[in-house]
């Protein structure tokens, strides 16, 4: 179930009800859900761990726990479990077991972020389209190679960014992605000092460095989607310029068409152009 990502009393009636009837309440850190349910003047005398490390042999014993009737229920440590949070590997052991899995939705940071950014395209038309990636990969290298598979979306990317990875989280979105983009920082959502900034993400890195105050707390980071550029899909031209790395021309042209499903006249055109070009 849901639980707040910052503010305790972000949490749903339905999720109270259920935390203080189920028999066991299985949290990524004990000590987090502890304060939520003293807060909330619910006994925290049933709690047992389920985080990342442990996810596995958790599952076990929760799905045990099931079978011998008894009712669980789980929370990370904010937000939506399973969502860029331990919690997936759970849900399938108990489903796998014939058990029935309830959702209990609430709070989630992502959404949070979307809902009071505004529009980010480009042309400041509504684009309700996004595309949630969670968290990139922690090394500067990695995570250049996952946003390259992202370039081409049309749509406002999404990410999750730890506070001392965030500066050269921007500066490889930038690298990549394009200084042009729009992107907003969202931070310390609903806490005391959430900050909600909206700038080129050239001017981002500049933004974050003015003030290391703005590096502190969990971010969600969100991009303007790419601009549609006329012509051929940018992915057409990739599969077209592999293939004639390999095939002869008319044949390069025939599998580019029926992968890409891009008009095979365009294609034919570019792999002449393809081929004339100096190496």
């Amino acid at each position: 179930m849901a639980t707040p990502i910052g503010n305790l009393r972000d949490i749903t009636l339905r999720a109270l009800d259920v935390l203080a009837a189920a028999d066991v309440v299985a949290a990524e850190d004990t000590r987090n859900t502890a304060h939520l349910l003293t807060h909330h003047g619910i006994s925290a005398n049933r709690l047992m761990a389920v985080h990342q490390h442990n996810e596995r042999g958790a599952a076990e014993k929760i799905v045990a726990l099931l079978q011998a009737g008894q009712s669980v229920a789980f929370v990370s440590d904010a937000g939506t479990p399973a969502v860029s949070d331990p919690g997936a590997l759970l849900v399938q052991a108990v489903r796998a077991a014939g058990l029935r899995v309830i959702p209990i939705p609430g709070a989630n940071a992502a959404i949070a972020a979307l809902s009071a950014a505004g529009t980010l395209s480009m042309d400041g038309s509504a684009n309700p389209h996004f595309l949630f990636h969670g968290f990139l990969p922690n090394k500067s290298a990695a995570r250049r190679t996952a946003l390259e598979t992202l370039r081409d979306q049309a749509c406002t990317l999404v990410f999750y960014e730890a506070p001392h990875r965030i500066v050269e989280c921007v500066a490889d979105l930038c690298a990549v992605l394009g200084g042009e983009r729009q992107t907003v920082l969202a931070r310390e959502i609903t806490k005391l000092f959430e900050t909600i900034h909206s700038c080129p993400l050239r001017d981002a890195e500049a933004w974050l460095m003015s003030d290391s105050n703005r590096q502190r707390g969990e971010f969600v980071v969100l991009v303007s989607g790419a601009v549609p550029q006329p012509g051929l899909p940018a992915e057409a031209r990739r599969v077209l310029e592999t293939l004639l790395g390999e095939l002869p021309l008319k044949q390069a042209v025939q599998l580019a068409t029926q992968i890409s499903g891009a008009g095979r006249n365009e294609l034919y055109q570019l792999a002449l152009q393809m081929k004339a070009a100096p190496e």
